[in-house]
């Protein structure tokens, strides 16, 4: 075979080599670009040629159309954000409120919150409303209500953002994190709170001090009406006396013998007598 029958050949199955190799990239490309994978706690919107599936893809492998098709992942995880939010109060005071929100994509909203918000609600439908519903709930209280009743400024709050929300999304919690006033006003409100905890405490050392006193009258009134009691019994009953003498006798006989004045004989024992 001349040299050039030989590079012929050579050519021939060289590019032979080349048509099988790039029949071999061009099908994992097709194979790579049809497949996909939903990783936990998330779920997949495709999307191909610009139109947008109706249902959602589950968490892990899938097969879609290859190069036409693309498939972005929606979070259904708990996500949590932190703001800050401004409102005023009802006697007219700025609030400066830090927020942490917590909240989730349902699965029934992923398609719906990828077309309307490109994905993600929170900076442009659960902001908004939370901070709307705070601004609602901290106009009808007084700046030192909103610093005693953080709780419940809370709760009315997220009971408030949830209705505005609806079903589209779920706000699970919003926590006040911090409530910061003017300085001036931090001040007042402090040592009005220092001013009520001492005269709560001074009525509640007033209320101890008047019960004691009333306890102390009650019991003189009670021993004093045993007094009486007791005298009335003894002027009425004089045997009495030589009842409870005998109830309370040890055994030993009497050395002295007295009278009561009125006929009536009362043994009268010598502590010691008798006893050897």
């Amino acid at each position: 075979m001349n040299p050039a029958d030989q590079i012929k050949q050579f050519l021939n199955q060289f590019g032979k080599f080349n048509g099988l190799l790039i029949g071999a990239v061009l099908l994992g490309m097709v194979l790579y670009s049809s497949g996909y994978v939903v990783p936990p706690g998330h779920r997949g919107v495709i999307v191909t040629l610009g139109k947008v599936s109706p249902g959602f893809a589950p968490e892990g492998l899938g097969f879609k159309a290859p190069f036409i098709s693309s498939v972005y992942n929606i979070s259904v995880k708990q996500m949590t954000r932190t703001v800050q939010a401004d409102c005023y109060s009802s006697d007219l005071q700025q609030i400066k409120a830090e927020l942490r929100v917590l909240y989730r994509v349902p699965e029934s909203s992923i398609v719906k919150i990828f077309q309307d918000y490109s994905g993600d609600a929170f900076d442009s439908l659960i902001f908004p409303r939370v901070s709307e519903a705070l601004k609602e709930v901290t106009a009808l209280q007084s700046a030192e209500q909103i610093v005693k009743k953080r709780e419940e400024i809370k709760t009315r709050a997220l009971a408030s953002a949830k209705t505005k929300v609806g079903d589209l999304l779920f706000i699970e919690d919003i926590v006040i994190q911090d409530v910061s006033l003017s300085k001036e006003l931090e001040t007042a409100i402090e040592s009005k709170m220092v001013q009520e905890q001492e005269a709560a405490k001074a009525k509640f050392t007033q209320q101890k001090a008047e019960i004691e006193a009333n306890t102390a009258i009650i019991k003189a009134k009670g021993e004093a009406e045993a007094i009486r009691v007791r005298g009335r019994a003894l002027q009425d009953s004089p045997g009495l006396v030589q009842l409870q003498i005998v109830e309370k006798w040890n055994g030993i006989s009497p050395l002295v013998v007295g009278s009561s004045g009125q006929g009536a004989n009362i043994l009268l024992p010598i502590g010691g007598a008798g006893r050897n």
